[in-house]
């Protein structure tokens, strides 16, 4: 083999050389962009996390104002949810329950709250 094999063959090793150092570039990056979309995520969703235990404790403070069963509710929406096949009441509505444990998407306020239970 001659002079201009070997050095045809040195170029083609430098050149898969810098490709391979772009692709590991390439991929340092978008590992950096990874794990600060993970950083962020996981900072909103304790954020989210911190405003749901808030809210909850204000739902569970309504509720307990004026007479409502938040586990009886709760229990009863399980239980529903549990008992349709497909998550949604047979009724068309989205198996939700309202404040007074029914089903349904109707008014919280239409019914007597006041259980004492």
């Amino acid at each position: 083999m001659g002079l201009g094999g070997t050095a045809k063959k040195i170029q083609t090793v430098a050149e898969k050389a810098e490709q391979t150092y772009q692709r590991l570039n390439d991929l340092r990056d978008e590992v950096e962009k990874t794990q600060t979309t993970v950083t962020d995520t996981a900072e909103r969703v304790g954020h989210l996390e911190t405003e749901m235990a808030e809210q909850r404790a204000v739902l569970d403070a309504v509720a307990e104002e004026v007479g409502v069963d938040l586990e009886a509710v709760s229990t009863d929406a399980h239980i529903r949810e549990a008992e349709e096949p497909d998550g949604n009441g047979e009724d068309g509505t989205d198996g939700q329950a309202d404040a007074n444990g029914e089903g349904g998407t109707g008014d919280a306020s239409s019914g007597d709250a006041s259980n004492d239970a």
